[in-house]
């Protein structure tokens, strides 16, 4: 499980340094994502984030998961635990399953983007090929690398390259997510990843045949 840094702390390294870069491939230089550098989350209006939803949102049970694209535990949780709770409670209509980001480092950030490219419609498809593929993105060395990975996982879910940079050079976009992100861990009290709130109550990681338990004492209330 991850640890998360207090939220200010968090924020200020998201931010600090005076640029994220997104390198072009060998020999292009690179391009710094704007806006990082300048971030004031604490007045950044949120309200235009589109939470990501599956299932029944007016359903009397809601999950929300509190997880990073690059945390190996999330990964995990999205191999196992959470097809079973797709295929019995979410895709059966039973729950409204919400994932929201947690930013530890750039490219959970960079893999964010990207996964909201191309609106809510691809969201958890290109979030299923991330959380797949982490091994082999997520570790592929230098910034250069990971840039490539990540824009082969954007065009295997049928994006163009020139909407890939579009959007990981969206400075308005990225100031916004990092201001939503903090107000959401604030809200929750989420100190690791993944973490869920079920009907506004907290939990850790768990294994299915845990979650089946407080799913259905939930849906019997």
């Amino acid at each position: 499980m991850n640890k998360i840094l207090p939220v200010g702390a968090a924020v200020l390294a998201l931010v600090a340094g005076g640029a994220w870069y997104m390198t072009q491939g060998a020999g292009a230089g690179s391009t710094a994502l704007p806006g990082a550098a300048s971030a004031q989350t604490a007045d950044v209006d949120t309200s235009a984030v589109i939470d990501m939803i599956q299932g029944n949102a007016d359903a009397s049970v809601q999950i929300i998961e509190y997880a990073s694209f690059t945390c190996p535990h999330c990964a995990t949780f999205h191999d196992g635990a959470y097809k079973q709770i797709k295929a019995d409670y979410i895709d059966t209509g039973k729950i409204g399953f919400t994932f929201r980001e947690v930013y530890f480092d750039k490219y959970g950030m960079w893999a964010s983007l990207i996964a909201r490219c191309d609106g809510p419609d691809k969201f958890f498809g290109v979030t299923d090929l991330m959380m797949k593929g982490q091994s082999t993105w997520a570790r592929a060395g230098s910034e250069a690398g990971i840039a490539d990975e990540l824009r082969k996982v954007g065009r295997l879910a049928g994006m163009e390259s020139a909407q890939i940079d579009a959007c990981l050079t969206d400075g308005e976009k990225l100031k916004t997510l990092v201001g939503w992100y903090q107000q959401n861990v604030t809200e929750h009290e989420i100190e690791s990843t993944p973490s869920f709130i079920i009907n506004g109550e907290k939990y850790s990681n768990m294994s299915y045949a845990d979650f089946k338990v407080v799913l259905d004492e939930k849906l019997a209330e």
